[in-house]
């Protein structure tokens, strides 16, 4: 008796000091939970089995498998061109087209994705500051996430508690009555709170970097169209800045201006999203042209001896000296304009170059350039490989959705067929795998068990028990709704869900109540994230970007988190009490 009343007080002792940690290190939640794992197995209190099975949870995995998959959407051009129609001159327009889009996308994508993609485009529009419109993208993502179950990762991981707990599995739109609620009546409260939002004047951008030059085909579907109907305007970090149309030179490049055959675009920025240009019917960079892919790019210097000094680069003979081709080049110091092949090399000049498979055994190389780097680009996706990473993402929605096979089969066999057809690689997965989720979440199952199984819990069973009169199961879900929705705005959302899961359980079993109630209930209140920048993803993503300060996050997330906690609370109470 002894030993088990000490370790449910140890189990209790780090529960307590891991909520603490957690708000303590807001940045690095992974860390806490990593020590919080290693205390649990070095004290005893779980065993290796149980360790497996926390890391092996299906719901845990299948988490794992919906980013995975979602990486290969975030390839295609799907969502870069819905973002081109968002943007009005009219605000409440652009208000309503984002808003929606959001909630649509956010609602069956991850919500992280959807953020990320939506950024740049709304952050460099021509028509409206960034800061009215970014905060709430991210409050419109994080709604649509409660509309069904993979909506958000938290839906997910209460789901796979509950089943790690023997109770029955959550449906795919057993969220989508209370979410349509909250999507509608915050939708409306945001709206006007919006207007709260404050004015900032997007900074000067700097166009630096590489100077990229790229054609209009003939018979390109860019043709005939503006450069904002194009979706050419907000590129990621890639900036239109003039263009070179029959030895006329158009700069600054306005967002009404016509695209017409031959023209040469000129570009200026990070050279990493140069593949972006690839999604462009007919639009050709230089190294295209050579018959040269953009999957393996490299960044020299030319040396102050090279062949190349004081040479165009269109008559310096680059693909035969080198087998290679020039995707872009930056000289410090200096901005560089017109066609790329008409600009004349100088030593110290910086080129990212595309290279052939006989580069590397070319003598030449090091008499004429400094080897910097390699440069990763971020691959992009076209053609069948584009249907099938959008099409087959959502046949994998749909049949799940409609019973017809487990979200974990068809997400595993999507992502076998995603490798087999290269939309995506092993290193590629390797690189993104959301390895600190994984770890937070299987930490914090263990944790879960851990209280339960140690019996650390039993006092708050028997104070509802022996207050029976007092408590009644509506009380119970606004207690476990504040308590969860208080958390996660001190830590992160996944880690709040995860650390209250037993709590909700156990006194919903005190109070014979539905336990799918405070299964919902804890899920909509982890992602109840609106007063502060940290407690969810997509507000630390834009809390930057939209250069907002905390006062901001406060003056229209309170407002909003009552609202939405009231539906919530409200819908709960109708549907399940």
């Amino acid at each position: 008796m002894e030993w088990y009343l000490s370790s449910a007080s140890v189990v209790l002792l780090l529960f307590v000091c891991t909520i603490v940690a957690l708000i303590r290190f807001q940045n690095h939640p992974e860390r806490v939970f990593g020590v919080l794992l290693l205390v649990l197995v070095a004290s005893g209190i779980v065993t290796g089995a149980q360790v497996i099975k926390s890391f092996a949870n299906q719901g845990v995995l299948t988490l794992m498998l919906l980013m995975v998959c979602s990486l290969a959407l975030e390839k295609t051009k799907l969502l870069r061109v819905a973002a081109t129609f968002i943007v009005r001159p009219n605000y409440v327009s652009s208000w309503l087209r984002l808003f929606g889009f959001s909630v649509l996308s956010s609602a069956f994508l991850n919500n992280t994705a959807v953020v990320s993609t939506l950024l740049a485009p709304i952050r460099n529009n021509p028509y409206h500051a960034g800061s009215r419109l970014l905060l709430p993208l991210s409050y419109a993502a994080i709604f649509g996430g409660t509309l069904t179950l993979i909506g958000t990762s938290t839906n997910l991981i209460v789901n796979s508690m509950a089943i790690n707990a023997h109770l029955p599995a959550l449906g795919f739109f057993d969220f989508t009555p209370i979410g349509i609620m909250v999507v509608l009546v915050c939708g409306i409260a945001l709206l006007f709170y919006s207007h709260w939002l404050p004015h900032h004047n997007k900074g000067q951008v700097v166009a630096a970097d590489y100077f990229v030059d790229a054609k209009v085909q003939p018979g390109s579907a860019l043709i005939g169209k503006t450069i904002e109907a194009n979706g050419l305007r907000n590129l990621e970090s890639l900036f239109l800045v003039e263009i070179l149309r029959d030895g006329r030179l158009i700069s600054p490049v306005t967002p009404f201006e016509i695209i017409k055959e031959n023209d040469r675009l000129i570009f200026s920025g990070d050279i990493k999203k140069v593949t972006l240009l690839t999604q462009f019917d007919g639009l050709n960079c230089f190294a295209y042209q050579n018959g040269l892919p953009l999957t393996n790019l490299k960044e020299v210097i030319i040396r102050p001896d090279s062949v190349l000094t004081g040479k165009k680069l269109k008559l310096s003979g680059f693909r035969a000296l080198f087998d290679s081709a020039v995707v872009g080049i930056r000289r410090d110091g200096e901005k560089l304009s017109g066609k790329l092949g008409d600009i004349v090399l100088k030593a110290g000049d910086y080129l990212i170059i595309a290279v052939g498979d006989d580069f590397k055994s070319r003598r030449n190389i090091d008499k004429n350039f400094y080897r910097v780097s390699d440069v990763e680009t971020e691959q992009c996706l076209s053609g069948w490989q584009e249907s099938l990473a959008v099409y087959g993402f959502v046949a994998v929605i749909l049949f799940s959705a409609l019973g017809y096979v487990p979200l974990f089969t068809a997400l595993l066999v999507f992502l076998g067929s995603l490798l087999l057809c290269g939309c995506l690689s092993s290193n590629e997965i390797m690189h993104r795998l959301p390895k600190n989720i994984w770890l937070i979440i299987s930490s914090a199952l263990l944790l879960s068990e851990a209280l339960t199984n140690t019996g650390a819990l039993n006092g708050l069973k028997n104070a509802v028990a022996d207050n029976s009169s007092g408590f009644s199961p509506l009380l119970g879900i606004v207690i476990i709704y504040v308590m969860t929705w208080i958390l996660t705005e001190f830590v992160t959302n996944n880690a709040a869900a995860a650390l209250i899961f037993p709590i909700s359980m156990s006194m919903a079993e005190s109070l014979h109540a539905n336990p799918q109630a405070y299964l919902l209930a804890l899920a909509f209140g982890a992602s109840a994230s609106f007063m502060s920048p940290y407690g969810y993803q997509t507000n630390l993503m834009v809390y930057s970007a939209g250069n907002y300060r905390l006062k901001d996050f406060i003056k229209v997330g309170l407002p909003i988190s009552v609202i939405y906690g009231t539906v919530v609370v409200g819908m709960l109470g109708c549907f399940y009490l």
